[in-house]
């Protein structure tokens, strides 16, 4: 028996702010089928940014992430008012359709993705694709991502830019993918504002919120064969988890936590 098609393929680690774009962009545009891979391990993540930055960096990046998970569980009253109050559905809808792999550069993904036949593979929230892997998938490939682009390329868009005192780009863009970090052409970007009790722990939620409607236009573009790149005038920088006596001290000094 043929497999099943699908127009849309979200690539994604989960979580519950992807899940809310997922469930909007299913509302206006129809099915969407979902890769789901293994999130990476925290040695790995580790050892990684060990060899790229240094231990020092990569063991104050990993207890930011720590407090980040912990601050999580203790602010999970702020996020389901959140979620209330925008209207979020943050988990998988009954029926909908999702595969497991191991990672979004396995052969695993890419033949899913062959039998899918999709007409735009979406990422939000997955590994960064391999060049390898980019050239194997046949049709166009967009991430959506929590920052401003080029100004606030990988990690922590949203608190990056708030701890530059530079909240007018507290936003998010929808770009597509080339085998840099974040680098691919912007299709389209919101902004938006945190709302009093935000952390770094809520604020991807907070900016899923605001973003549902790009991500939406930004499929429906690409499946309507428009692939219009914007030039938002922005400098490029490319940024990580900030290292936890950073983060400590800058909330101290600012309250931006």
């Amino acid at each position: 028996m043929e497999p099943p098609k699908s127009n849309i393929v979200v690539v994604t680690e989960g979580g519950p702010h992807i899940w809310a774009i997922i469930n909007a962009i299913v509302d206006r545009l129809g099915p969407v089928s979902v890769i789901l891979e293994t999130p990476e391990s925290k040695k790995q993540l580790l050892l990684r940014r060990a060899r790229r930055q240094g231990w020092i960096s990569a063991i104050g990046q990993l207890g930011t992430m720590v407090l980040t998970r912990l601050g999580k569980r203790f602010f999970a009253g702020h996020a389901a008012r959140m979620i209330a109050e925008q209207k979020l559905q943050t988990e998988p809808r009954p029926g909908q359709s999702i595969i497991h792999v191991a990672s979004a550069n396995s052969r695993e993904c890419l033949e899913a993705i062959a039998r899918l036949q999709p007409g735009v593979v979406f990422l939000a929230g997955c590994r960064m694709l391999t060049r390898e892997t980019l050239s194997k998938i046949p049709c166009p490939v967009i991430n959506y991502h929590a920052g401003i682009t080029p100004k606030y390329r990988g990690m922590n868009g949203g608190y990056w830019a708030l701890a530059s005192d530079d909240a007018e780009n507290f936003g998010t863009t929808v770009l597509l993918v080339d085998a840099g970090v974040d680098t691919g052409g912007a299709l389209r970007q919101a902004r938006g504002k945190p709302e009093r009790g935000d952390s770094i722990s809520s604020y991807a939620l907070r900016q899923a919120a605001f973003s549902r409607g790009i991500c939406i236009e930004a499929v429906s573009d690409v499946l309507a064969g428009k692939l219009a790149t914007i030039d938002p005038g922005l400098p490029s920088r490319q940024w990580y988890h900030p290292t936890i006596w950073f983060y400590l001290w800058t909330g101290l000094r600012t309250g931006i936590w």
